[in-house]
């Protein structure tokens, strides 16, 4: 594979020109705003297309603003929510407007979704949902249980941002020219060019039992889809399509990609229901060039 220049830089035909200053919508457990430097100067600047289906809450590609966006991910609401920012960012702050920070109320609008109702509430007010429960709720964690529910508890903050009009706007320029879809990872591999450039952040492969936040969808990401997701890589390195991967440094994911390039990263990792297991965790960044 040709040497790459990794670092970017304002001649860059990957990203655009004049970049909006935007963040990501949502907290999400491995959010990667804390390593945008580590990992933008990683990335090719000489790609066509960027991938990224594992979207989750979107970091790198905040940062980076492609001119040209494949984003997916299998949580439909996550992906909904995207697609009215994009679409119907006016709307969408209209509508969360409405809500309020109240633990009664939020009880309400987290377990609507176990009422047949539900069905029938629009793409606007389903987005509308998931920020506020992002921004109310314990910790910022988006977790569903086994019914695909969402089930995490109320957060007692003093006065949560629920409508960050002008981060919301910013966000909705910065998506206008992507492609969003729901869909597994999997589903890239026809679409992709050796033009391209891939970047994987799937749920992390767990440093213990204890520490996995893969039930943001109902089906979870084991062993095996890891495994699949390796299996990808290995043929999306045949085509020769440049891709990074975000994991864990579990023992299991280091022999996985051995025959890769892989380096350690620090990140602070705030997510956990116990204080004193939030702090700096190593990290993994894997890649093909």
């Amino acid at each position: 594979m040709k040497p790459l220049i990794l670092v970017k830089n304002e001649e860059s035909t990957a990203s655009n020109h004049s970049q909006i200053n935007c963040k990501p919508f949502l907290k999400w457990a491995g959010g990667k705003s804390q390593l945008w430097d580590e990992i933008s100067r990683r990335i090719p600047t000489d790609f066509s297309t960027y991938f990224e289906p594992f979207l989750g809450g979107g970091s790198i590609f905040f940062y980076l603003q492609p001119k040209q966006a494949y984003l997916s991910d299998v949580n439909f609401e996550l992906i909904n929510t995207y697609r009215v920012i994009r679409d119907n960012v006016d709307e969408l702050i209209t509508d969360l407007k409405t809500h309020i920070h109240q633990e009664e109320y939020f009880y309400q609008i987290r377990n609507i979704d176990r009422a047949e109702a539900y069905q029938n509430w629009n793409a606007i007010k389903r987005a509308s949902r998931l920020i506020y429960l992002n921004k109310t709720c314990y910790n910022g964690l988006t977790r569903v249980n086994s019914k695909g529910q969402f089930n995490v508890p109320f957060g007692k903050y003093a006065n949560p941002k629920i409508v960050d009009e002008n981060n919301l706007i910013a966000c909705h320029q910065a998506l206008k020219n992507a492609e969003i879809n729901v869909g597994s990872f999997r589903e890239i591999e026809q679409l992709v060019t050796s033009e391209d450039f891939v970047y994987f952040d799937p749920p992390y492969a767990p440093l213990s039992e204890t520490a996995n936040f893969t039930s943001y969808t109902q089906d979870g990401f084991g062993e095996e889809q890891h495994r699949e997701l390796k299996e990808l890589c290995d043929r999306l390195t045949e085509k020769r399509v440049r891709w990074l991967l975000s994991n864990s440094s579990a023992p299991w994911i280091l022999e996985l990609y051995q025959d890769y390039k892989i380096e350690f990263v620090q990140a602070n990792r705030a997510i956990n229901s116990k204080s004193e297991k939030r702090g700096k965790v190593e990290e993994i960044l894997v890649s093909n060039y």
